[in-house]
Protein backbone atom coordinates (compact mmCIF):
# COMPACT_ATOMS: atom_id res chain seq x y z
CA UNK A 1 0.00 0.00 0.00
CA UNK A 2 1.14 3.54 -0.73
CA UNK A 3 0.18 7.06 0.30
CA UNK A 4 0.03 10.19 -1.83
CA UNK A 5 2.34 13.11 -1.10
CA UNK A 6 -0.45 15.70 -1.16
CA UNK A 7 -2.40 17.06 1.82
CA UNK A 8 -4.94 14.21 1.72
CA UNK A 9 -2.32 11.48 2.33
CA UNK A 10 -4.53 9.09 0.38
CA UNK A 11 -3.91 5.39 0.98
CA UNK A 12 -4.02 3.54 -2.34
CA UNK A 13 -3.04 0.35 -4.12
CA UNK A 14 -1.97 0.63 -7.75
CA UNK A 15 -1.37 -2.48 -9.83
CA UNK A 16 0.19 -1.47 -13.12
CA UNK A 17 -0.04 -3.58 -16.27
CA UNK A 18 1.70 -2.09 -19.27
CA UNK A 19 -0.38 -0.78 -22.17
CA UNK A 20 -3.68 -1.00 -20.28
CA UNK A 21 -5.90 1.90 -19.28
CA UNK A 22 -6.33 1.84 -15.46
CA UNK A 23 -9.67 1.02 -13.90
CA UNK A 24 -10.18 3.20 -10.83
CA UNK A 25 -12.63 2.00 -8.18
CA UNK A 26 -14.27 4.27 -5.56
CA UNK A 27 -15.87 2.53 -2.57
CA UNK A 28 -18.96 3.53 -0.57
CA UNK A 29 -19.43 5.28 2.76
CA UNK A 30 -18.05 3.45 5.80
CA UNK A 31 -16.12 0.97 3.65
CA UNK A 32 -12.64 0.99 2.13
CA UNK A 33 -10.62 -0.18 -0.87
CA UNK A 34 -10.79 -3.82 0.30
CA UNK A 35 -14.35 -4.25 -1.04
CA UNK A 36 -12.93 -4.53 -4.57
CA UNK A 37 -10.97 -7.76 -3.95
CA UNK A 38 -13.02 -9.80 -6.41
CA UNK A 39 -12.74 -7.14 -9.09
CA UNK A 40 -8.96 -6.91 -8.62
CA UNK A 41 -8.68 -10.68 -9.11
CA UNK A 42 -11.02 -10.72 -12.11
CA UNK A 43 -9.27 -7.81 -13.88
CA UNK A 44 -5.78 -9.09 -13.01
CA UNK A 45 -4.52 -8.45 -16.54
CA UNK A 46 -5.53 -4.81 -16.32
CA UNK A 47 -4.08 -1.85 -14.42
CA UNK A 48 -6.17 -1.33 -11.27
CA UNK A 49 -6.26 1.57 -8.82
CA UNK A 50 -8.17 1.33 -5.54
CA UNK A 51 -7.99 3.87 -2.73
CA UNK A 52 -9.49 4.87 0.61
CA UNK A 53 -11.71 7.92 0.60
CA UNK A 54 -10.92 10.75 3.01
CA UNK A 55 -11.72 9.63 6.55
CA UNK A 56 -11.95 5.96 5.54
CA UNK A 57 -9.55 3.06 5.91
CA UNK A 58 -6.01 4.39 6.11
CA UNK A 59 -6.72 7.85 4.67
CA UNK A 60 -7.00 10.48 7.43
CA UNK A 61 -9.56 13.23 7.78
CA UNK A 62 -8.09 16.43 9.13
CA UNK A 63 -11.02 18.80 8.57
CA UNK A 64 -14.04 19.66 10.69
CA UNK A 65 -16.33 19.37 7.67
CA UNK A 66 -16.28 17.35 4.45
CA UNK A 67 -17.70 18.26 1.06
CA UNK A 68 -17.73 16.74 -2.40
CA UNK A 69 -15.11 19.19 -3.59
CA UNK A 70 -12.68 17.46 -1.19
CA UNK A 71 -13.44 14.06 -2.70
CA UNK A 72 -13.15 15.38 -6.27
CA UNK A 73 -9.81 17.02 -5.49
CA UNK A 74 -8.61 13.85 -3.74
CA UNK A 75 -9.22 11.74 -6.84
CA UNK A 76 -7.79 14.35 -9.21
CA UNK A 77 -4.62 14.68 -7.12
CA UNK A 78 -4.25 10.90 -6.96
CA UNK A 79 -4.44 10.25 -10.70
CA UNK A 80 -2.24 13.26 -11.43
CA UNK A 81 0.40 12.07 -8.96
CA UNK A 82 0.37 8.66 -10.66
CA UNK A 83 0.49 10.39 -14.06
CA UNK A 84 -2.64 8.65 -15.33
CA UNK A 85 -3.79 10.45 -18.45
CA UNK A 86 -7.02 8.50 -18.98
CA UNK A 87 -8.97 6.12 -16.76
CA UNK A 88 -12.07 3.96 -16.57
CA UNK A 89 -13.92 5.14 -13.45
CA UNK A 90 -16.16 2.93 -11.29
CA UNK A 91 -18.02 4.47 -8.36
CA UNK A 92 -20.15 2.59 -5.84
CA UNK A 93 -22.87 4.20 -3.66
CA UNK A 94 -21.26 7.36 -2.17
CA UNK A 95 -18.44 6.65 -4.62
CA UNK A 96 -20.90 6.87 -7.50
CA UNK A 97 -21.93 10.37 -6.38
CA UNK A 98 -18.26 11.35 -6.38
CA UNK A 99 -17.75 9.67 -9.75
CA UNK A 100 -20.58 11.46 -11.49
CA UNK A 101 -19.45 14.85 -10.22
CA UNK A 102 -15.90 14.00 -11.28
CA UNK A 103 -17.18 13.05 -14.74
CA UNK A 104 -18.91 16.41 -15.05
CA UNK A 105 -15.89 18.43 -13.94
CA UNK A 106 -13.05 16.32 -15.36
CA UNK A 107 -14.60 14.28 -18.14
CA UNK A 108 -11.45 14.76 -20.21
CA UNK A 109 -9.76 12.27 -17.84
CA UNK A 110 -12.30 9.51 -18.46
CA UNK A 111 -12.70 6.80 -21.08
CA UNK A 112 -15.77 5.31 -19.41
CA UNK A 113 -17.90 5.66 -16.28
CA UNK A 114 -19.75 3.01 -14.26
CA UNK A 115 -22.18 4.30 -11.64
CA UNK A 116 -22.93 1.30 -9.42
CA UNK A 117 -25.56 1.29 -6.67
CA UNK A 118 -26.26 4.99 -7.13
CA UNK A 119 -29.15 6.89 -5.57
CA UNK A 120 -31.23 9.20 -7.71
CA UNK A 121 -34.36 11.29 -7.17
CA UNK A 122 -35.33 9.78 -3.80
CA UNK A 123 -38.95 10.10 -2.77
CA UNK A 124 -39.96 11.85 0.45
CA UNK A 125 -40.41 8.43 2.06
CA UNK A 126 -37.01 7.21 0.84
CA UNK A 127 -35.40 10.34 2.24
CA UNK A 128 -37.15 9.82 5.57
CA UNK A 129 -35.86 6.23 5.79
CA UNK A 130 -32.25 7.20 5.17
CA UNK A 131 -32.50 10.10 7.61
CA UNK A 132 -33.74 7.64 10.25
CA UNK A 133 -30.73 5.44 9.54
CA UNK A 134 -28.52 8.47 10.05
CA UNK A 135 -30.03 9.01 13.51
CA UNK A 136 -29.55 5.32 14.35
CA UNK A 137 -25.88 5.52 13.45
CA UNK A 138 -25.45 8.40 15.89
CA UNK A 139 -27.36 6.69 18.72
CA UNK A 140 -26.90 2.92 18.27
CA UNK A 141 -23.83 2.08 16.23
CA UNK A 142 -23.99 -1.72 16.65
CA UNK A 143 -27.58 -1.97 15.43
CA UNK A 144 -26.79 0.22 12.43
CA UNK A 145 -24.00 -2.14 11.36
CA UNK A 146 -26.23 -5.21 11.49
CA UNK A 147 -29.02 -3.42 9.63
CA UNK A 148 -26.59 -2.21 6.96
CA UNK A 149 -25.27 -5.69 6.26
CA UNK A 150 -28.80 -7.06 5.97
CA UNK A 151 -29.57 -4.37 3.39
CA UNK A 152 -26.34 -5.03 1.52
CA UNK A 153 -26.44 -8.86 1.35
CA UNK A 154 -29.14 -11.51 1.02
CA UNK A 155 -29.81 -13.70 4.05
CA UNK A 156 -28.65 -16.76 2.11
CA UNK A 157 -25.33 -15.12 1.27
CA UNK A 158 -24.79 -14.07 4.88
CA UNK A 159 -25.40 -17.64 6.09
CA UNK A 160 -22.94 -19.11 3.58
CA UNK A 161 -20.23 -16.42 3.76
CA UNK A 162 -19.56 -15.73 7.42
CA UNK A 163 -15.96 -14.63 6.79
CA UNK A 164 -16.99 -11.94 4.30
CA UNK A 165 -19.77 -10.79 6.63
CA UNK A 166 -17.40 -10.62 9.60
CA UNK A 167 -14.73 -8.73 7.64
CA UNK A 168 -17.14 -6.04 6.49
CA UNK A 169 -18.71 -5.82 9.95
CA UNK A 170 -15.22 -5.29 11.37
CA UNK A 171 -14.54 -2.57 8.78
CA UNK A 172 -17.68 -0.74 9.90
CA UNK A 173 -16.80 -1.28 13.55
CA UNK A 174 -13.34 0.24 13.09
CA UNK A 175 -14.67 3.47 11.61
CA UNK A 176 -14.07 6.65 13.52
CA UNK A 177 -17.69 7.58 14.31
CA UNK A 178 -17.15 11.34 13.92
CA UNK A 179 -15.50 10.91 10.53
CA UNK A 180 -18.11 8.40 9.40
CA UNK A 181 -20.93 10.80 10.29
CA UNK A 182 -19.27 13.61 8.31
CA UNK A 183 -19.17 11.44 5.18
CA UNK A 184 -22.56 9.79 5.69
CA UNK A 185 -24.22 13.16 6.13
CA UNK A 186 -23.21 14.04 2.54
CA UNK A 187 -24.91 10.87 1.32
CA UNK A 188 -28.05 11.29 3.44
CA UNK A 189 -28.77 14.87 2.37
CA UNK A 190 -27.52 14.63 -1.21
CA UNK A 191 -29.53 16.61 -3.76
CA UNK A 192 -29.41 15.55 -7.39
CA UNK A 193 -28.40 18.04 -10.05
CA UNK A 194 -30.15 17.09 -13.30
CA UNK A 195 -28.40 19.82 -15.27
CA UNK A 196 -25.03 18.42 -14.22
CA UNK A 197 -26.07 14.85 -15.04
CA UNK A 198 -27.40 15.77 -18.46
CA UNK A 199 -24.05 17.37 -19.27
CA UNK A 200 -21.94 14.28 -18.56
CA UNK A 201 -20.31 13.42 -21.87
CA UNK A 202 -18.53 10.22 -20.84
CA UNK A 203 -19.87 6.85 -22.03
CA UNK A 204 -21.74 5.67 -18.93
CA UNK A 205 -23.08 2.38 -17.57
CA UNK A 206 -25.52 2.47 -14.64
CA UNK A 207 -25.78 -0.76 -12.62
CA UNK A 208 -27.60 -1.79 -9.48
CA UNK A 209 -28.80 -4.95 -7.77
CA UNK A 210 -32.24 -6.33 -8.52
CA UNK A 211 -33.16 -6.26 -4.82
CA UNK A 212 -31.27 -3.13 -3.74
CA UNK A 213 -33.76 -1.22 -1.57
CA UNK A 214 -31.62 1.90 -1.20
CA UNK A 215 -30.42 2.31 -4.78
CA UNK A 216 -33.35 0.79 -6.58
CA UNK A 217 -33.64 -0.36 -10.18
CA UNK A 218 -36.15 2.45 -10.80
CA UNK A 219 -33.58 4.97 -9.56
CA UNK A 220 -30.93 3.44 -11.81
CA UNK A 221 -33.18 3.44 -14.87
CA UNK A 222 -34.16 7.06 -14.32
CA UNK A 223 -30.53 8.04 -13.74
CA UNK A 224 -29.54 6.30 -16.95
CA UNK A 225 -32.29 8.11 -18.85
CA UNK A 226 -30.99 11.55 -17.88
CA UNK A 227 -27.33 10.84 -18.78
CA UNK A 228 -27.09 11.10 -22.54
CA UNK A 229 -26.38 7.79 -24.25
CA UNK A 230 -25.92 5.85 -21.02
CA UNK A 231 -26.90 2.21 -20.54
CA UNK A 232 -28.55 0.39 -17.63
CA UNK A 233 -27.87 -3.16 -16.45
CA UNK A 234 -29.62 -4.93 -13.58
CA UNK A 235 -27.54 -7.33 -11.48
CA UNK A 236 -29.89 -10.29 -11.04
CA UNK A 237 -30.58 -11.37 -7.45
CA UNK A 238 -28.20 -8.72 -6.12
CA UNK A 239 -28.63 -6.31 -3.24
CA UNK A 240 -26.42 -3.29 -2.52
CA UNK A 241 -23.02 -5.01 -2.36
CA UNK A 242 -23.68 -7.12 -5.42
CA UNK A 243 -20.13 -6.49 -6.68
CA UNK A 244 -19.30 -9.04 -3.94
CA UNK A 245 -22.40 -11.27 -3.73
CA UNK A 246 -22.97 -11.39 -7.50
CA UNK A 247 -19.36 -10.77 -8.50
CA UNK A 248 -19.39 -13.08 -11.53
CA UNK A 249 -22.30 -11.32 -13.21
CA UNK A 250 -21.19 -7.83 -12.25
CA UNK A 251 -17.62 -8.45 -13.42
CA UNK A 252 -18.72 -9.82 -16.79
CA UNK A 253 -21.01 -6.84 -17.39
CA UNK A 254 -18.25 -4.40 -16.42
CA UNK A 255 -15.69 -6.27 -18.54
CA UNK A 256 -17.85 -6.01 -21.66
CA UNK A 257 -18.55 -2.33 -21.05
CA UNK A 258 -14.86 -1.53 -20.60
CA UNK A 259 -13.90 -3.61 -23.64
CA UNK A 260 -16.47 -1.78 -25.77
CA UNK A 261 -14.94 1.51 -24.67
CA UNK A 262 -11.36 0.40 -25.27
CA UNK A 263 -12.02 -0.50 -28.90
Amino acid sequence: MSKTSDKFKTSYNFIKKNKTIPIVFIHGVGLNKQIWTQQIEFFKNNSILTYDLIGHGETPLEKNQLNFKDFIKQLLNLINELNLKKIHLVGFSLGSLIARQFAFKHGDKLISLNLHGSIYNRTIEQKRIVENRFELIKSDKAASRVNALRRWFSEDFIKKNKEIYDNIYLTLEKNDLKNFIKAYKLFVFYEDDDEMLSNIKTNTLVTTGQFDIGSTTDMAKNLSNIINGSKFEEIKNGKHLCNIECAKMYNEILKKFIKDNND
